[in-house]
C-alpha cells in the first residue's frame, strides 16, 4: 500500500510551526498524487493552504491514532518522526506527570522541577527482579536491567547520563546508585553501599555550583566503577572525574555562585572549630559575591555543611584533615581579597601587612614576604642566567587567581584520590557496574575551548551509541532469520577525525602551543590552511578571521579562537608553587607532591577547565626523562587520553543509556517548551535511534499478539489452527505492498505506517458494527418507550376520575360533620362560662374568710406565749441564786479540809524524823528496826495512796471550779437575755397598740376592699383567659421543645455511639499496632538469631580443625538458646566483657524456669533492701535533725541511747553486707561462660540456692530488727520532747520539794526510779495517743482536701457546661460520666485481677495440701497391724482382669529425652502424621510427657524436655524453612501445644469447657505461664516464616494470574508495543492463570486443614495471603500504563469475583480477607466509571475510600484507552479530583506495603480430645515410653 493513500479526508498531520515547532492539522480533502497543495483545517478553527516543496514534494507527517499517543516507547508509534517524538514525551510529561519514556534502548528523563514520590523503598522493591518491558520506564528499570544483565551474562555494565546543565544527570546517576546500594546491599558489615552513596554530598559540595540553568549544577564529568563480588554485592567503588571548571573559582557570572563548599563555610563560619579560619558573609569574599546571588531558595548551607562533614566522616576521612581542607578552602578565598596598587605600567605592589595577604599566609604556613614578593614578580630564565622581573597589575591579578585555580584543582584531585581509597576493597573484584554522568553536547553565543572539549567528547559517546544501536538491530534481524538490509546511519568519524587526528584540530593547537610566539591568530591561519576547503565539516565564517565552525551531528557550533592557546596551557608561576611546597603545614605539600602539570616561569595564567584523571595508588617509577615529557602534557592532550580511556572502558562494558531533557530554561514544575526540548533530543541522539529504527521495521508483533488484535479483520474460514499461517494468509489480503512485511521466526516486522493502516481498518470495522448495533438498539428503545408511554396514560387517566369522584364523597361528608360540631361547640363554650364564674365566686370567699381566721388565731398565740415566758424567767432566776449559795459553802468547806491536811501531813513529817533520831540511837535493836520497817512501807504505801487520793481530789476540785465558772458565766449570759427579753416584752405591748390602730385601719380599708371586688372580679376573668391562651401556647411550645430535646437526645445517642464505635476502632487499631511491634521486634530478633547461629557456625568451622568422619551433636543442642533470655537479662549482661565459649558439645541448654524465678526473687530482694534503706536513711536525717535539740536536754538516757545507736549501726554494717552478697548473686545469674554451673544438682547451683534461702531469711530478721529499731526510735524522740502542761510542771516542782524533803531518809533513788518508770509510760501513752490523734487528723485533712478539689473540679465543670449550648453541655457531661466509670472500671478490674491471683495461688495450696492429707491417710492405713484386721472365711471365687484405667500420661526416662525428640521432631515426616494420625499427635505427646513429670514434681525434668523441644522446632525450621507442609505442621502443633498447656493449667479462665475428667487432668505442681509466653513467641515466629513461604510460591503467579492473563477472553485488545516486549497476556504455556492462584490457594487450605490448624489461625493466613495478592496486583498496576484501562478493570474485577467465590466455598467470608481487596476493587472500579463530570468526581471520591490521594490521581493519569471509542482522562477532571480530595489525611505513600504481616492472635481453642484414649502409633518409633 502507498504511503499517499493514507492522506484522506480527515486524517490528521503535523505541519513545522515557528513557535510550536509542529502543528497538528487536519485534511479537509482527499490528497491525489499531482496535487500542489494540501487544505487543512487547523485545531484552532482556521483553515490553511499548505504548499508542498515543488523540490521534494515531501508530504507532511502524519499524526498517529490517538491510542498510540502517550505510549511507553517511542517506539511502539505506528509513525516514527520527530513530531511524533515530541507529542508523545509533551503528553506523558504535561498530561500524565510521566517524566521517563523509553525510546528503544534509550531512557528519557525530562527534569520535572519538582519532588515526585517515585523514588521510595516500596518503588525500588517493586521494580527489583522485574523485567525491563514489565513495568512503566523508570530509572531503577535501568538499574535493573543493568544489574540482572551483570549477574545473568557475567558481563560489566555501563549507564551513560548525558544531558546539558540543569537536566537533571546527577540526579539521576544519584538514583541509580541508591538503587544499586539498596538492592544488592554491601557483602560486608561496613556498609559499603553507604560510603558510596555519602560519596555524592561531598562530590556535590566541592564540584557543584549554582548557574542560571540550574541550582545544584555539576561542573565536571564523572565515572563511578561500582564493584560487585562473586554474589554480586557491592564490596568497593571507583571514581573518575573529567575536565573540572576551574575557572569559576576565581570568576561568576551573573545570577550565579561559586562552588557550594565556599558558600557551606561561610555559613558556618560562626562554628566554634572554624573560628581559626577568620570566615565571614560569603559577601565579604571577592570570590563568592561576583554573581550577586550567593543564596539559594530553599536551601541551608550550614546544614548542607553539617551533612558534607557527616559524609566526610563516614568516608574515613578524619577530623585533621576535614580541618586541613577547610583551612585550604577559607585560604583560596582569603586570596581572592588580596589587592594590587600601581608602582608604575609594568610594576605593581602589595600594600604592607595586608591583612587578606597575611591571613592567606597563616592559614597556609608560608612566608608572608616571600609570597608577597612572588605575587608581584617572576622569574626569567635564559640559558645562561636567571632574570626576576616586575609584573603589571593586571597580570599580578591574573597570577593571583591562576594559583587559587590551580590549589583548588589540586585539593580536588587530593579528595577524589581519598574518597577512592575510602570506597576501595581489598576484596577482589569480580564485576562492575559503571555510572558515567558526563555533559551534554552545548552551544552557546560565545563558545570557547570548554565547549569544544565538551562537544568533543560527545561525538564520541554519539559514535559508540551509534555503533550499539545499530548491533542492536542487526542481531534482532538475525535472531529472527529476516532479510537483512543495510541502514544508512549517520557516522560522525569524519569529525572525530577533523578533531584528533594527525593534523587535526588538537594536533595543530598544541604544536601552536610549543611556538615561542604562537598566537590564537596565528593558530586560526594554520586551522584555515589546513581544512578549509578540504573538509566539509569545518567552515570559516564571513565576517571573521578568529573563529571557527565544526558541523557536528547535533548541530552547526561556532567556536571564537580567543584564549584557546592560553587555556590549552593552564599554566602557574613555578615560584609560587614552590612557596606553597615549603610551606609549614603538613597537607599543603602532599597535594602538589604528583604535580604533572606544566609549570612555566614565563607563562601568564588562564582560565577553563582541567581534566583530572584516576590517580594510581603507587606512583609508578619511570626514567628520569619521563617527568620531563610528562611537564609537557596539554589540557587537549591531557582530555583526549583520558577520553580514550573512558571509551575503551564502555566497549567493554554493556552500555545503558540515560538522555536527560531539560523541559525549560526557567526551572518552572511540568512546564514543556518544544523548542528547546527538540533542541535537545536532536543534541542527545534520540532523533537518530527513531531514525535507524523507522529505516528499518520499527513496528514488530508476535503471531498470538496480532491474531487477538486483528481477529476483527478476520473470517470464519481464514481462522486456521496454525496461527502463523492464520496471520501471513491475512496480511496478504489486508497488504498487497509485501516489502511491507516480514516473517520471523516468533514476531511479523512491520515498515513504519502499516500498523497505522491495520488500525485504520480495524477501527473502520469496529466503527461499522457498532453503527449496525446503534440502529438495532435505539429502535428497540423507542418501541419501548412508546409502549410505556401509552401504558402510563391509560393508568392516568384511571387515577384522575377515581380521584374526582372520592373528593365529591369527601365534601358531603364534611358538610355534614360541621354541622354537629356547631352545635356541640356552643354549648360547651356557654356551660364553660358559667363554671368559671362559679369558681371565681368561691375562691374569693375561701381567701377572706381564712384572712380572718388568721388574724384571731395570731392574738391568742401571742397571749399564750407571753404567760410561758415569764414562768421560764421566774424560774431560772430563782436556781441561780440557790446555784451560787451552793458553790460559796463547797468553797468554805474545800480550804478548811484543806488546812487540816496540812496539819497533819507537818505531824506525820516530824514523827518520821523522830523515829530516823531513834533508830540512830538503838542501833542494836534489830527486831524493833524490823517492825519500824513493815511500819515504813506501810506508811508509804498510805503515803502513796493519799497521794493519788490529793492528785485525784485535785483533778476533781479543778473540774468542779470550770464547771462553777462555766455556769457562772452562762448564768450571766442568761440575765443579760432576760433583761433583753423584758426590752423586747415592752417593745411588743407597743406594738400590739399599734397592731390595733391598724385593725381599726384595716376594717375602714374592708369596705373600700369590697367595693373594688366586683371590678377585681372582672379583671381576674379577664386575666384567667388571657392566661389560659398563653398556657396553651405555652404548652405547644413545651411540646415542640420535648419533641427537640428527643430528637436532639437521639442525635447525641448516636453520636456518642458513632464516637464510641470509632474510639474502639481506634484502640484496636492501636491494640493491633502494639502487637504488630511486638512481633516485628520478635522477627527482627529472630533474624539476628539466626545470623548468630550462622556466625558462630562460621567460627566452630574456621577454629576447629574438621576430623575424618562424621561427628554427631546432641540433638538437643540449639543456638537459640537467647530465645529465653529476657530482656532483663539482656540489660543486666550487656556490660559483661566477652568471654571465650566452649565448643558447643560441651553446653547444656540453660535451664529456663530456675532463671526466671531466681531473678524475680533477686529483684524482689532488692527492692525489699531499697525500701529497708531508704528508711534507715530516713530515721538518719531525723536523729541528726534532733540532736541539737537533744545537746540543751539533760542527759537522762545517754546509755541507752549509745545502745540504739550501736544497734543501728550494726544493723547499716550488716545491710550492706546483705547488698554486696546480692551483687555476687546477680553476678552468679548473669554469667554465661559455663552453662552447666546453673544446671540443678550442680555445686554453684546448690550454693545459689543455699545463699538464696539464707538471705531471704536474714531479710526477714533484718525487717523485724529495723521495725523495732524504728519504734525505739520514736519513743525516744517523744520522750525527750519538751513539756509544755501547766499542770504539769506543777506537778514535777512539788515532786522536786518532795525529793529535797526525802533526803534524809535515803529514798531518793527508790523513788527517782519509780517515779521515772511512771514517767516513761505516761509520757509514751501520751505520745502514742497524740502520734494516732495527728495521724487521724492528717487523713481528714487529706480527705478534706481531695472532697475540696473534687468539690473545685466540679465546679469548673459545672461553669464551663453551663457556659456550653445544651447540645455540647449533654456530650460534656456524658463524656465525663464515662470518664469517671471507666477509672472506676479499672480500678475494679485491678482489684478484680488481685483477687483472682490470690485465689488462684491458694487452690493451688489446696491442692497441694489435699494431696499431702491424701498422703498421710494412705500412711496411716498401712500402719493398721495386720491384728486388727478381722479373720473371715474365704471362698473361692473368679477373679476377672480389670481393664487398667489411664490417667492420661506418658512416661519416659530422664536418658530417653534425646530420642523422644529426635523421632517425635527431628526425624518426623509431616505428611505421613497429617493423613494418617489424628491433628496434632506430636502436641498432645509431648503435653502428656510434661504431665508425668509434672506428677513426679520433677522440675528438672519439665525444664529440659520443654526447652529441648523448643529448640528442635526451631532446628527443624531452619533445616526445612521454605517446605510450606512442615512449617504448617509445626504452626498447628505448637498452638495445640499451648492450647494444651492453657486448657490443662488449673486456671478457670480455661477450665469452663472442660469435662470433669479433664479437669482432674489439670497441672498440679508447676505454673507453666513463662513457658506459655516462650511458646506464643515461637508461634508468632513459625507463623511468619509460614507467610514468607506462601509469599515466595504466590508472587510469581499474581502479576500473571491476576492482570495480565485475560479470563475473559476478547474483552481486552493488545496495543502495539515497542522495542521493549511486555510479557505476553496470552496464556501461553508455563505461564500462571487465575486457575493456578486457585489451585495454589486450595493446596493451602487443605494442608492447614489436614494439620488440625485452628480455623481462626487459618482465617489470618488467608487474610494475610489475600492482603499479599491484593498489594501485589495493584501495585503493580499503578506502575504498568498498559494496565490501566477500561478493559482490564472488568478483568481484574471478574478476577476478584473468583476469590471471593473461592472465600464462600471454603465459608471464610467474615475471615477479613475481602476487605484487603477492597483497594484493588476500587481501583478496578476507578478504571470503569465515567471521569468527565463534576458529578463523577464526587462518586469518585466518595467510591475510592481505600485509595489513597496519590494511588487514585496515579490511576487517573495512567488512564490509556485501549480502542478509539474510549477517551482519555482530563487534566482539568484530575485537578477537580484533588482539589475535593485536598482535606484528606492519608499516607502519601504510592505503593501499598506487601511485605506488611498483620499481627497475628492465638485464640484460646480448648480440645475435646481426652488425654487417656490417646494411642501411640507404632510407626513413630516410641516404644521406650509407656501410657500411665
Amino acid at each position: 500500500m502507498a504511503a499517499s493513500e493514507l492522506y484522506t479526508k480527515f486524517a490528521r498531520v503535523w505541519i513545522p510551526d515557528p513557535e510550536e515547532v509542529w502543528k497538528s492539522a487536519e485534511l479537509i480533502k482527499d490528497y491525489k498524487p499531482g496535487d500542489k497543495v494540501l487544505l487543512l483545517h487547523l485545531e484552532e478553527g482556521k483553515d490553511l493552504e499548505y504548499r508542498l516543496d515543488p523540490k521534494t514534494k515531501e508530504l507532511p507527517h502524519l499524526r498517529n491514532p490517538d491510542i498510540l499517543v502517550g505510549e511507553n516507547d517511542l517506539t511502539a508509534l505506528s509513525y516514527l518522526h520527530e513530531p511524533a517524538v515530541l507529542h508523545n514525551l509533551r503528553v506523558r510529561f504535561i498530561d500524565s506527570k510521566l517524566i521517563y519514556t523509553y525510546c528503544g534502548i534509550v531512557l528519557v528523563a525530562i527534569n520535572p522541577y519538582e519532588q515526585l514520590p517515585i523514588y521510595g523503598e516500596d518503588i525500588i522493591n517493586a521494580y527489583s527482579g522485574q523485567n525491563m518491558g514489565d513495568m512503566d520506564p523508570h530509572i531503577f528499570a535501568v538499574a535493573e536491567e543493568a544489574y540482572k544483565q551483570m549477574a545473568r551474562d557475567e558481563r560489566n555494565q555501563s549507564i551513560i547520563v548525558s544531558g546539558e546543565s540543569g537536566a537533571g544527570k546527577t540526579v539521576s546517576a544519584k538514583y541509580a546508585m541508591r538503587y544499586f546500594a539498596t538492592v544488592s546491599g554491601s557483602a560486608s558489615e561496613a556498609n559499603v553501599e553507604e560510603k558510596v552513596l555519602a560519596s555524592n554530598p561531598i562530590m556535590e559540595s566541592i564540584g557543584n555550583a549554582k548557574t542560571t540553568r540550574n541550582d545544584n549544577s555539576s561542573r565536571f564529568g564523572k565515572y563511578i566503577e561500582i564493584g560487585f563480588d562473586k554474589r554480586y554485592r557491592i564490596i568497593g567503588a571507583n571514581m573518575r572525574t573529567y575536565l573540572l571548571e576551574k575557572s569559576r573559582v576565581v570568576f561568576q557570572a551573573e545570577e550565579e555562585r561559586n562552588y557550594h563548599i565556599f558558600y557551606q563555610l561561610c555559613a558556618s563560619a560562626k562554628l566554634p572549630e572554624f573560628k581559626m579560619l577568620r570566615l565571614g558573609n560569603a559577601n565579604y569574599f571577592h570570590y563568592t559575591k561576583q554573581g550577586g546571588s550567593p543564596v539559594i531558595e530553599g536551601v541551608d548551607d550550614a546544614k548542607e555543611m553539617a551533612h558534607t562533614r557527616q559524609a566526610c566522616t563516614l568516608l574515613g576521612i578524619s577530623e585533621s584533615y576535614q580541618m586541613g581542607i577547610f583551612r585550604i578552602l577559607a585560604g583560596i578565598l582569603h586570596l581572592g581579597n588580596v589587592g594590587f596598587t600601581f608602582r608604575d605600567s609594568d610594576s605593581c605592589t602589595i600594600p604592607p601587612k595586608h591583612e587578606p595577604l597575611s591571613i592567606f599566609c597563616d592559614l597556609m604556613g608560608v612566608d608572608y614576604e616571600e609570597m608577597c614578593h612572588w605575587l608581584c614578580h617572576r622569574k626569567l630564565a635564559t640559558a645562561t642566567e636567571t632574570y626576576i622581573k616586575p609584573i603589571s597589575k593586571l597580570q599580578a591579578t591574573n597570577a593571583r587567581d591562576a594559583l587559587a585555580k590551580h590549589i583548588y584543582a589540586k585539593l580536588f584531585n587530593w579528595i577524589v584520590d581519598h574518597v577512592n581509597q575510602a570506597l576501595h576493597s581489598a576484596v577482589k573484584q569480580h564485576s562492575f557496574i559503571g555510572v558515567l554522568d558526563i555533559y551534554g553536547f552545548e552551544t552557546f553565543e560565545i563558545n570557547s575551548f570548554e565547549q569544544f572539549c565538551i562537544n568533543y567528547a560527545n561525538e564520541k559517546l554519539q559514535q559508540q551509541f551509534n555503533m550499539h544501536v545499530f548491533k542492536l538491530e542487526q542481531e534482532e534481524y538475525m535472531k529472527e532469520q529476516i532479510p537483512w538490509t543495510l541502514i544508512d546511519f549517520y557516522d560522525n568519524q569524519p569529525c572525530i577525525n577533523l578533531i584528533e587526528s594527525k593534523l587535526g584540530i588538537l594536533d595543530l593547537l598544541d604544536e601552536e602551543c610549543k611556538m615561542p610566539k604562537g598566537t590564537d591568530d596565528t593558530w586560526a591561519q594554520k586551522l584555515y590552511n589546513t581544512h578549509l576547503n578540504k573538509c566539509v565539516l569545518f567552515e570559516k565564517p564571513r565576517l571573521s578571521n578568529t573563529a571557527f565552525i565544526i558541523q557536528h551531528f547535533a548541530d552547526k557550533v561556532e567556536y571564537q579562537c580567543e584564549g584557546f592557546l592560553e587555556k590549552n596551557k593552564d599554566t602557574v608561576f613555578e615560584e609560587q608553587i614552590r612557596v606553597l611546597k615549603s610551606s609549614k603545614f603538613k597537607m599543603l605539600p602532599e597535594l602538589f607532591q604528583d604535580d604533572e602539570k606544566t609549570i612555566s616561569p614565563t607563562s601568564a595564567t588562564s582560565s577553563g577547565r582541567t581534566p583530572l584523571t584516576r590517580t594510581p595508588a603507587k606512583p609508578t617509577k619511570g626514567r628520569p626523562g619521563q617527568a620531563a615529557k610528562e611537564h609537557k602534557k596539554t589540557v587537549g592532550h591531557q582530555f583526549r587520553n583520558s577520553l580514550h580511556l573512558l571509551m575503551e572502558t564502555l566497549n567493554a562494558t554493556t552500555p545503558h543509556y540515560v538522555r536527560c531533557i531539560k523541559p525549560n530554561d526557567f526551572k518552572l514544575p511540568f512546564t514543556f517548551d518544544e523548542k528547546r526540548a527538540v533542541q535537545q533530543l536532536r543534541a542527545c541522539g534520540v532523533l537518530e535511534t527513531i531514525r535507524i529504527s523507522a529505516a528499518g521495521f520499527p513496528s514488530r508483533w508476535t503471531y498470538q499478539e496480532f491474531f487477538s488484535r486483528y481477529r476483527v479483520l478476520m473470517k470464519q474460514k481464514d481462522v486456521l489452527s496454525d496461527r502463523k499461517q492464520t496471520c501471513k494468509n491475512v496480511l496478504e489480503k489486508l497488504i498487497v505492498d509485501k516489502d511491507k512485511y516480514q516473517f520471523g521466526k516468533t514476531k511479523i516486522f512491520f515498515r513504519a505506517g502499516q500498523v497505522a493502516y491495520l488500525e485504520k481498518l480495524r477501527a473502520d470495522k469496529l466503527r461499522a458494527a457498532c453503527i449496525r448495533i446503534q440502529k438495532t438498539i435505539r429502535g428497540w428503545l423507542l418501541r419501548k418507550k412508546y409502549l410505556r408511554l401509552r401504558k402510563a396514560a391509560i393508568t392516568v387517566q384511571r387515577y384522575v376520575r377515581g380521584y374526582q369522584a372520592r373528593c365529591y364523597a369527601k365534601f358531603l361528608r364534611r358538610t355534614k360533620a360541621a354541622t354537629i360540631i356547631q352545635k356541640y361547640w356552643r354549648m360547651y363554650v356557654v356551660r364553660r362560662r358559667y363554671k368559671i364564674r362559679r369558681a371565681a365566686t368561691i375562691v374569693l370567699q375561701s381567701y377572706l374568710r381564712g384572712y380572718l381566721a388568721r388574724n384571731r388565731y395570731r392574738k391568742i398565740l401571742r397571749e399564750h406565749k407571753a404567760v410561758i415566758i415569764q414562768k421560764w424567767v421566774r424560774g431560772w432566776l430563782a436556781r441561780a441564786h440557790y446555784k451560787r449559795s451552793m458553790q460559796a459553802i463547797i468553797y468554805l468547806q474545800c480550804c478548811f479540809r484543806r488546812m487540816m491536811a496540812k496539819r497533819e501531813l507537818k505531824k506525820l513529817k516530824i514523827e518520821a524524823r523522830s523515829v530516823e533520831r531513834y533508830k540512830k540511837l538503838h542501833i542494836g535493836m534489830e527486831n524493833k528496826i524490823m517492825q519500824l520497817q513493815r511500819k515504813v512501807d506501810e506508811q508509804n504505801k498510805d503515803y502513796k495512796c493519799l497521794m493519788e487520793k490529793l492528785t485525784n481530789l485535785e483533778g476533781i476540785y479543778n473540774s468542779e471550779t470550770e464547771k462553777l465558772r462555766s455556769d457562772v458565766e452562762r448564768l450571766q449570759l442568761s440575765e443579760e437575755e432576760a433583761k433583753v427579753a423584758t426590752g423586747r416584752i415592752l417593745s411588743l405591748q407597743e406594738e400590739i397598740a399599734k397592731l390595733r390602730k391598724d385593725l381599726e385601719q384595716t376594717q375602714s380599708e374592708k369596705k373600700f376592699i369590697e367595693e373594688h371586688a366586683d371590678r377585681y372580679k372582672q379583671e381576674t376573668e379577664q386575666l384567667v383567659s388571657n392566661l389560659k391562651e398563653e398556657n396553651n401556647l405555652l404548652k405547644q411550645e413545651k411540646e415542640t421543645l420535648n419533641h427537640l430535646i428527643v430528637e436532639q437526645a437521639k442525635e447525641m445517642t448516636e453520636t456518642m455511639e458513632k464516637k464510641l464505635i470509632e474510639e474502639t476502632k481506634q484502640l484496636e487499631l492501636d491494640l493491633n499496632d502494639e502487637r504488630l511491634r511486638y512481633q516485628n521486634l520478635l522477627n527482627e530478633f529472630s533474624r539476628l538469631e539466626e545470623r548468630y547461629d550462622d556466625l558462630k557456625e562460621e567460627m566452630t568451622l574456621m577454629v576447629n580443625v574438621p576430623k575424618p568422619g562424621h561427628k554427631r551433636t546432641d540433638s538437643t543442642h540449639s543456638s537459640n538458646e537467647s530465645e529465653y533470655t529476657f530482656s532483663s537479662e539482656i540489660a543486666e549482661t550487656e556490660d559483661i566483657p566477652s568471654r571465650t565459649e566452649e565448643p558447643s558439645e560441651k553446653k547444656v541448654p540453660l535451664d529456663m524456669s530456675l532463671f526466671l524465678k531466681l531473678q524475680k526473687r533477686v529483684t524482689e530482694l532488692e527492692q525489699e533492701k531499697q525500701v529497708m534503706q531508704d528508711e534507715l536513711d530516713r530515721k538518719e536525717e531525723q536523729v541528726l535533725r534532733s540532736k541539737a535539740k537533744e545537746e540543751e536536754r539533760p542527759q537522762i538516757r545517754g546509755a541507752e541511747l549509745e545502745y540504739e545507736s550501736l544497734k543501728r549501726q550494726e544493723l547499716e554494717s550488716e545491710n550492706k553486707k546483705l547488698k554486696n552478697e546480692l551483687n555476687e548473686l546477680r553476678k552468679a545469674l548473669s554469667e554465661k561462660s559455663a552453662p552447666e554451673v546453673t544446671a540443678p544438682g550442680a555445686p554453684a547451683y546448690r550454693v545459689l540456692m543455699d545463699q538464696l534461702t539464707s538471705v531471704s531469711e536474714e531479710l526477714d530478721v533484718r525487717k523485724e530488727e529495723v521495725l523495732i529499731l524504728r519504734s525505739q526510735l520514736v519513743s525516744q524522740k517523744e520522750a525527750i520532747q519538751p513539756k509544755d502542761d501547766k499542770n504539769t510542771m506543777t506537778d514535777s516542782t512539788i515532786l522536786l520539794e518532795d525529793v529535797q524533803k526525802m533526803k534524809d531518809k535515803g529514798e531518793i533513788a527508790q523513788a527517782y526510779i519509780g517515779l521515772k518508770e511512771t514517767n516513761r509510760l505516761l509520757e509514751s501513752q501520751l505520745q502514742s495517743q497524740k502520734r494516732s490523734h495527728e495521724n487521724e487528723a492528717e487523713a481528714l485533712r487529706g480527705e478534706i482536701q481531695s472532697l475540696k478539689e473534687e468539690n473545685n473540679r466540679q465546679q469548673q465543670l459545672l461553669a464551663q457546661n453551663l457556659q456550653l449550648p445544651p447540645e455540647a453541655r449533654i456530650e460534656a457531661s456524658l463524656q465525663h460520666e464515662i470518664t469517671r466509670l471507666t477509672n472506676e472500671n479499672l480500678d475494679l478490674m485491678e482489684q478484680l485481677e488481685k483477687q483472682d491471683k490470690t485465689v488462684r495461688k491458694l487452690k493451688k495450696q489446696l491442692k497441694v495440701f489435699a494431696k499431702k492429707i491424701g498422703e498421710l491417710e494412705v500412711g496411716q492405713m498401712e500402719n493398721i497391724s495386720p491384728g486388727q484386721i478381722i479373720d473371715e472365711p474365704i471362698r473361692p471365687v473368679n477373679i476377672p482382669r480389670k481393664e487398667k484405667d489411664f490417667q492420661g500420661m506418658l512416661e519416659y526416662k530422664k536418658d530417653d529425652e534425646q530420642k523422644l525428640v529426635k523421632n517425635l521432631i527431628l526425624e518426623l515426616k509431616p505428611r505421613g502424621v497429617a493423613v494418617n494420625l489424628i491433628p496434632g499427635l506430636p502436641a498432645y505427646i509431648l503435653f502428656m510427657c510434661v504431665r508425668h513429670a509434672d506428677y513426679l514434681n520433677d522440675d528438672q525434668k519439665v525444664r529440659s524436655l520443654l526447652t529441648s523441644t523448643i529448640n528442635s522446632i526451631k532446628k527443624v525450621l531452619k533445616k526445612r524453612g521454605d517446605d510450606f507442609e512442615t512449617v504448617s505442621f509445626w504452626l498447628s502443633n505448637t498452638c495445640r501445644f499451648l492450647h494444651c498447656l492453657k486448657q490443662y493449667s488449673g486456671e478457670e479462665g480455661f477450665m469452663k469447657h472442660n469435662t470433669s475428667r479433664q479437669n482432674e487432668h489439670c497441672l498440679t505442681n508447676f505454673d507453666l505461664a513463662e513457658y506459655r509466653q516462650v511458646l506464643s513467641d515461637l508461634a508468632i515466629q513459625i507463623y511468619q516464616q509460614l507467610v514468607r513461604v506462601l509469599e515466595n510460591i504466590l508472587q510469581p503467579m499474581i502479576v500473571s494470574g491476576m492482570l495480565e492473563h485475560e479470563t475473559i477472553q476478547g474483552v481486552s485488545g493488545v496495543k502495539p508495543t515497542g522495542l521493549r516486549k511486555r510479557t505476553s497476556s496470552i496464556a501461553d504455556e508455563g505461564t500462571y492463570t487465575l486457575d493456578s492462584i486457585l489451585r495454589q490457594l486450595n493446596s493451602f487450605h487443605s494442608v492447614m486443614c489436614q494439620h488440625g490448624m485452628d480455623p481462626e489461625l487459618i482465617k489470618q493466613v488467608v487474610k494475610q495471603m489475600f492482603y499479599i495478592v491484593g498489594a501485589i496486583t495493584l501495585n503493580n498496576l499503578l506502575l504498568r500504563k498498559d494496565m490501566c484501562s477500561w478493559s482490564k478493570g472488568m478483568q481484574i474485577r471478574y478476577n476478584v469475583s473468583q476469590l471471593e467465590e473461592w472465600l464462600r466455598d471454603k465459608n471464610l467470608m467474615n475471615s477479613g480477607a475481602k476487605e484487603t481487596l477492597e483497594p484493588l476493587i476500587q481501583a478496578a472500579q476507578l478504571l470503569q466509571v465515567k471521569k468527565k463530570t463534576d458529578e463523577d468526581a464526587e462518586a469518585i471520591c466518595s467510591m475510592c475510600n481505600a485509595l489513597t490521594t496519590a494511588q487514585i490521581v496515579k490511576v487517573l493519569n495512567l488512564y490509556t484507552p485501549v480502542n478509539e471509542f474510549e477517551e482519555r482522562v482530563s487534566v482539568s477532571f484530575i485537578r477537580t479530583i484533588q482539589m475535593r480530595l485536598r482535606d484528606r489525611k492519608d499516607s502519601p505513600q504510592l505503593l501499598m506495603d506487601a511485605k506488611h504481616i498483620f499481627p497475628v492472635t492465638f485464640p484460646f481453642n480448648p480440645s475435646s480430645l481426652a488425654l487417656e484414649t490417646i494411642q501411640i502409633p507404632a510407626s513413630l518409633g516410641l516404644g521406650f515410653i509407656s501410657r500411665v
